[in-house]
């Protein structure tokens, strides 16, 4: 029912488009939730004017997606809309260039019953509503999943090629400031994971750039989404040399302090890294996007030999940045070297880790994090590990596989 309905709603809104094509980005005006006496719950959205759009649903979290190409969500707050016992929270803003997402997360699985835009005639305005009615888990988990749709789909992660330094003889690093945009990260009142992970991951590039021996790149340098496969690809994209994933997280329970290096691993060392790979990963599934089933089986194949090789490199640059972390500010976390399954460590062939810098939910961490002669202390010893590091894998190069 679901797929139909999206078929429909795509040639619908060819005919209209034919009518009255849009000729500037449209803005989110008003919004509402409410529940109705038949069980139905409703979600209307007033636009400026119309714009090509689908919506659909996806688990894990379970929850309602509806993108847009393209609507400025910046004066409308979709945490204003009313509330549902049947929507947990609801949250809306740009995607990527061209697109915009608003996503509603859902207490208990629903289905899209009905979905229209209506176009008023005289003013242009548009009227977005979608009902949804509640259904079993089996059915729910059953039609969930972004429909395929290549003028739809986002970008798939591009053909890797050989990582190499640049052309000055730099070595190319990628760092990664954790979510971002719709997907603010771990909070602690007004301060959050992706605004942090911005300014340290700023700071650590200057530190980096002024030891003359890296050319770095940022996988976002602003509050905006960008998926996990988006962030992979931009590594393939730039020829990174190595990759560095920012974060910093909080523990619902207990107390953690100190900085941590994840590399890959499909089993997590332990419980507390299998909770936070979930974390990381959970608001990716925004995109829909599932690294693990994107290649075909040659593919795989080819992947896990260049996995041979970059394991070891990825696992040998963690401990130098914990090294070197520890050297610079005396103290890292208890058990700092782990593993983890991050779809963003899952290039093949760059060594890649994630660094938890702290987390948040510790008031001597967070107190630090907001520091800046602290994160100075923190980029210094980030900075020596990635230079021991590049050392030791030069003088390892000549008897890895060619």
């Amino acid at each position: 029912m679901s797929r139909l309905l999206l078929t429909l709603v795509m040639a619908l809104w060819a005919g209209l488009a034919a009518a009255q094509a849009p000729t500037a980005l449209a803005r989110a005006e008003a919004g509402a939730v409410s529940d109705t006496l038949w069980g139905r719950t409703e979600i209307a959205l007033e636009l400026s004017q119309g714009v090509p759009w689908r919506a659909y649903t996806l688990t894990g979290p379970d929850r309602l997606v509806i993108d847009f190409r393209q609507v400025d969500w910046s004066g409308l707050d979709p945490a204003t809309f009313g509330t549902s016992p049947r929507i947990a929270a609801m949250r809306a803003g740009p995607l990527m260039s061209g697109w915009s997402r608003l996503v509603a997360e859902l207490a208990e699985p629903m289905a899209i019953d009905k979905a229209a835009l209506n176009i008023d005639k005289t003013s242009g305005k548009a009227r977005l509503s979608v009902s949804l009615r509640g259904i079993d888990r089996a059915a729910f988990d059953a039609g969930a999943g972004a429909p395929a749709d290549p003028t739809w789909d986002l970008p798939r992660i591009a053909r890797a090629e050989p990582a190499t330094t640049g052309g000055d003889g730099r070595l190319v690093v990628m760092l990664d400031p954790g979510h971002g945009g719709i997907d603010p990260g771990a909070q602690r009142g007004d301060v959050t994971e992706a605004d942090l992970m911005l300014l340290f991951a700023r700071e650590l590039r200057d530190v980096l750039m002024r030891t003359g021996r890296f050319d770095v790149r940022l996988t976002r340098d602003a509050d905006a989404f960008v998926s996990l496969e988006g962030r992979v690809a931009a590594a393939h994209e730039a020829g990174a040399d190595l990759f560095v994933s920012l974060h910093a997280d909080a523990l619902a329970e207990g107390v953690a302090h100190g900085a941590s290096v994840y590399t890959l691993s499909e089993e997590a060392s332990d419980a507390a890294s299998a909770a936070l790979a979930e974390r990381h990963d959970r608001d990716d599934l925004l995109s829909g996007v599932d690294l693990t089933q994107s290649d075909d089986t040659v593919a795989q194949v080819l992947m896990g030999l260049a996995r041979l090789d970059n394991t070891p490199r990825s696992q040998a640059l963690a401990r130098h940045l914990i090294d070197g972390i520890d050297n610079a500010l005396g103290h890292v976390h208890k058990r700092p070297l782990r593993q983890a399954g991050f779809s963003v460590l899952k290039a093949a062939d760059i060594p890649s880790v994630l660094i938890e810098v702290g987390f948040l939910s510790t008031d001597h961490d967070l107190k630090n994090l907001q520091d800046p002669a602290w994160r100075a202390g923190m980029a210094a010893g980030i900075r020596d590990g990635i230079a021991a590091w590049a050392l030791e894998d030069a003088a390892l190069a000549r008897l890895r596989r060619q």
